[in-house]
């Protein structure tokens, strides 16, 4: 079935990384053995930044790097991401959420789909081009001197991944302003010498601003410091997983949009959120949602995505492995 352009935002959650555009011929084979490219996607397994690139990921927090999978390789990730949204594979308690409202929130009523960890519930996914080119470029992002005041910065290694997905007409499926740092333990309370990290996100859809593409605060993640963070529901995160931070009306806000198979890369200090996905649907009534671990179907019993507009994305994250490490242990 040939996949139909829809204002759906489908993300694949790895280390962020916000870079220029940059254009690759593939032949029919995806990449030749004459690909003669001095950067982008050289080849099947490697994907090689420029200069320009690496710097706009140290200067503004966020890069956007264009045209990084082909669109036999998003369709491979697309069928996957499918299988969790469909139920046809379970994702047990709060790793199946949405975690823009409050615990215990109907499913039914759910604005975003987060799925945490597929790798881990889906051992099949392990070790995809996604996984393989994300390595290549977060090496090249940290093996620089300039850049690697710390050794351990060189070592970085995947820790987490997620798929995100905002549904259709959903103008509150929105991520709050935020630091990543403000989510996990500093480098005092681990005992590290360094948090460096890289959260990439693939945009499975064409991610924009109608559908809540990513959005930040350009630089504001320099001089690595953490802003204040308070719980966006009640006044505990007893109540819902998200933080929140103030943003100043001075404070220069861009939009990361990400066309399908491109991805963004952002660090851990940058202050960054997301709108809601304000496209309409194709349907006044869109979509039949899963029961408590039924599949998503139309009304006729078939699983029917591609006339939602929706926004997914599939997310890996990247952390040197002495922070890894320490922080797992400060968990036990």
């Amino acid at each position: 079935q040939p996949h139909v352009h829809t204002k759906m935002i489908r993300l694949l959650l790895s280390v962020l990384l916000l870079l220029a555009p940059i254009t690759c011929t593939c032949s029919s084979s995806t990449f030749g053995k004459e690909q003669q490219n001095e950067y982008g996607r050289i080849s099947d397994d490697d994907f090689v930044l420029t200069q320009d690139q690496i710097d706009t990921f140290f200067r503004n927090g966020l890069v956007t790097i264009e045209n990084v999978l082909v669109e036999e390789e998003v369709m491979v990730l697309e069928q996957a991401f499918d299988r969790f949204i469909s139920g046809a594979i379970e994702v047990p308690d709060k790793d199946l959420c949405d975690m823009s409202k409050p615990f215990g929130t109907p499913r039914e009523e759910w604005s975003i789909v987060n799925a945490m960890l597929p790798t881990t519930y889906d051992p099949s996914l392990r070790g995809n081009i996604y996984e393989r080119l994300t390595q290549r470029i977060v090496n090249q992002l940290f093996s620089g001197a300039a850049r690697n005041k710390n050794a351990a910065a060189a070592n970085m290694t995947k820790d987490y991944d997620q798929l995100l997905n905002k549904l259709p007409g959903k103008s509150d499926a929105v991520f709050a302003w935020h630091q990543d740092m403000g989510y996990w333990p500093g480098s005092k309370a681990l005992n590290v010498d360094t948090t460096d990290t890289a959260t990439f996100s693939l945009a499975i859809d064409d991610s924009d601003s109608a559908n809540g593409c990513l959005r930040y605060v350009v630089g504001s993640g320099v001089a690595k410091t953490l802003r204040p963070h308070v719980p966006l529901m009640g006044n505990s995160r007893d109540e819902g997983h998200a933080l929140t931070i103030a943003i100043g009306d001075e404070e220069v806000i861009e939009l990361a949009p990400a066309k399908r198979g491109s991805l963004t890369i952002h660090d851990e200090y940058v202050v960054h959120g997301s709108g809601g996905n304000n496209s309409p649907t194709d349907n006044a009534e869109p979509t039949c949602w899963p029961t408590e671990r039924g599949p998503l179907s139309r009304p006729n019993g078939a699983l029917d995505l591609r006339t939602l507009t929706m926004t997914t994305l599939i997310g890996i994250r990247l952390k040197t492995a002495n922070h890894i490490e320490s922080r797992l242990l400060k968990q036990t």
